[in-house]
């Protein structure tokens, strides 16, 4: 397995995401634990880590606690929800149990180190479906800590998946009303048809304006995409930029719970269960 130096890029200090759910890799720097790693599920990937060196009083698991000081070598990024993501971290975590993998990732081998082999199995699960449908982001955090080990970067993901070097920094933005317009009784771009506001999508490009159906965008991708039943990636039917799947389904929620927000503006407020903390998620929980 080999890298792809000509595909990454650098990213920004800051990673901007509405909904963040990412599983990561962890490398202990401590002598005595020497080679051990160990893989874990986040909403947050900065304060996780802090959570991890702080030990249990702080959050952290118990497989690592006082056995750091631990290094977030890289995350996995872009999972549609928060179960997607925690059963994604299960068989990275369980590769023999997992049905998805066992038959296709050759069990670890005498002598091989456990980081390569954990490198290995994400290689395997990143082309395995499926992952290997999904709009995810390979983000390496300490490639030099790779390096030293493994003499370099180890996975090539497929060609719609992009690989970023950099800190990661989650926060949270609301994304802006384009020009301050509604998007209240606008046309289908491909149909000519009205589309309610619960069945808007909307391309992600800011300098277009498509709105479309989503059963009809579907149909618009899978007319250059046969064999599945939904949609890996197309091109706006306006602009033509490359559109993940994903992405569209992602945006189209962003606008039906906008819309459902309005809708209950007058109502009593309820609490949002998204807002809870990272001790109330399956995270916190050693496996």
């Amino acid at each position: 397995m080999s890298g792809r130096p000509d595909d990454e890029g650098v990213a920004a200090p800051i990673h901007q995401a509405g909904d963040f759910f990412g599983v990561y890799l962890l490398q202990t720097q401590n002598p005595r634990f020497r080679g051990r790693v160990y893989v874990g599920f986040t909403v947050d990937p900065e304060r996780r880590l802090k959570q991890h060196n702080g030990g249990r009083d702080k959050g952290g698991a118990v497989r690592t606690s006082q056995r750091g000081p631990w290094a977030m070598l890289l995350v996995v990024h872009g999972f549609p929800n928060m179960i997607s993501a925690l059963r994604f971290e299960w068989a990275w975590q369980h590769p023999k149990r997992s049905r998805r993998l066992h038959h296709v990732v050759a069990p670890k081998k005498a002598r091989e180190k456990t980081l390569p082999y954990h490198l290995r199995l994400l290689q395997a699960m990143l082309h395995t479906g499926p992952w290997n449908r999904l709009a995810l982001t390979l983000q390496w955090i300490r490639p030099d800590l790779v390096a030293q080990e493994c003499g370099g970067h180890q996975i090539s993901p497929p060609c719609h998946m992009p690989v970023l070097t950099g800190p990661l920094r989650v926060t949270k933005t609301k994304r802006l009303e384009r020009d301050g317009q509604s998007t209240e009784g606008l046309i289908c771009s491909l149909c000519i048809e009205p589309v309610p506001v619960a069945d808007q999508v909307q391309c992600p490009s800011n300098k277009c304006g498509c709105i479309s159906h989503l059963f009809c965008l579907a149909e618009h991708f899978r007319q250059h995409e046969s064999g599945f039943l939904l949609p890996m990636k197309g091109r706006c039917p306006v602009c033509e930029d490359p559109l993940l799947w994903a992405d569209a389904v992602k945006g189209l929620k962003r606008a039906r719970a906008k819309a459902k927000k309005t809708t209950n503006l007058e109502g009593p407020e309820e609490g949002n269960e998204g807002d809870r903390s990272d001790d109330e998620h399956p995270e916190g929980i050693d496996h």
